[in-house]
């Protein structure tokens, strides 16, 4: 599918919950959230009857995101259901890491491709402020665990000033140690995470680049948006950058965001959507589910507005979105 600014849209971004065993400080507040009722959810069936309209017009890649997708039951009997849709290539799956290791040998025979593990910190004081947890050993531990399997893994890393600044070269360090790929990603005026200071991009180089010595620009593609991947010497594994703000890529924008509750989001900053749990669950056709897919990506905007609109997006709440 192709946009109204000629972009092409391949891949959907899709939320199966947004309830999470964590309760980091950019995302929720230490209570947790009231918990959308289960009936507002949509179904497993539901999410496959729209990904397959979706891969019907030319999206070939699915990210599951939640919340924490981990804690909804039967998601690897999803991801095989998925991995058998005509059209799609692969089904990735971002995670905190809290119970993959528990998930993982299900998760391979369901046939995922990759993992995306959300990890901030090696440093177990770091992680209990910014997690509110203690878990940071069951974090490490899954890491370890998926490292002896064939998927491909990617920590991703969000830096904050005053927060987690001096964790940065550590995380980095996974990279020349291992296979894995670590990537920093901007973050987003969004909810609970307006509260906090993004680190730009261009610091982070300049820190990992005093650690590790020049980072070179790889041709390599490791996820399924845009993102920029570098090498450094010595390195078995890559440095990633996702840099909505300082690097603007609205450009190369390929993705769409479906919600738990159905709501088909074409771009993250923008409260526009298409409700396709609506046109499900009042007896549309499949032809009516492509037809409001063709709407939402046609209805993407040029660029995100964060930096114009601040006070808009402090109402979001990414958990509910899809991380």
């Amino acid at each position: 599918m192709q946009d109204g600014y000629g972009r092409i849209i391949n891949y959907l971004r899709v939320s199966v919950t947004d309830k999470c065993n964590l309760r980091c400080v950019y995302c929720m507040p230490p209570e947790g959230v009231e918990r959308t009722p289960h009936d507002q959810i949509l179904s497993f069936e539901e999410t496959l009857r729209i990904c397959a309209a979706a891969a019907g017009l030319g999206i070939n890649k699915i990210k599951i995101t939640g919340g924490e997708p981990l804690v909804r039951r039967g998601l690897a009997s999803f991801i095989h259901s998925l991995k058998h849709q005509r059209n799609i290539k692969t089904v990735t799956l971002t995670t905190n890491g809290l119970t993959l290791s528990d998930f993982l040998k299900e998760l391979l025979d369901a046939g995922l491709d990759a993992v995306n593990i959300s990890l901030d910190t090696l440093n177990n004081t770091c992680f209990r402020r910014i997690t509110r947890s203690n878990d940071l050993q069951k974090v490490i531990h899954s890491i370890e665990d998926a490292c002896k399997t064939q998927l491909t893994i990617k920590i991703n890393c969000v830096p904050m000033r005053g927060v987690n600044e001096n964790d940065i070269v550590p995380l980095a360090e996974l990279a020349r140690q291992t296979e894995i790929i670590v990537r920093f990603i901007e973050l987003m005026p969004i909810g609970l995470g307006s509260d906090f200071s993004p680190i730009p991009q261009d610091e982070i180089f300049e820190q990992l680049q005093s650690a590790f010595g020049v980072l070179t620009p790889s041709d390599e593609q490791f996820g399924n948006g845009p993102a920029a991947y570098y090498s450094a010497a010595g390195f078995i594994g890559k440095i990633g950058f996702i840099s909505a703000l300082s690097h603007n890529f609205c450009g190369m924008c390929n993705r769409l965001r479906l919600t738990g509750t159905g709501l088909l989001k074409p771009c993250l900053s923008s409260d526009a959507g298409i409700d396709l749990k609506a046109i499900i669950r009042d007896g549309g056709g499949d032809a009516e589910i492509a037809d409001a897919i063709r709407a939402a990506v046609m209805a993407k905007p040029a660029r995100h507005n964060f930096r114009s609109d601040n006070n808009q997006h402090k109402k979001k709440n990414m958990f509910r979105i899809g991380g």
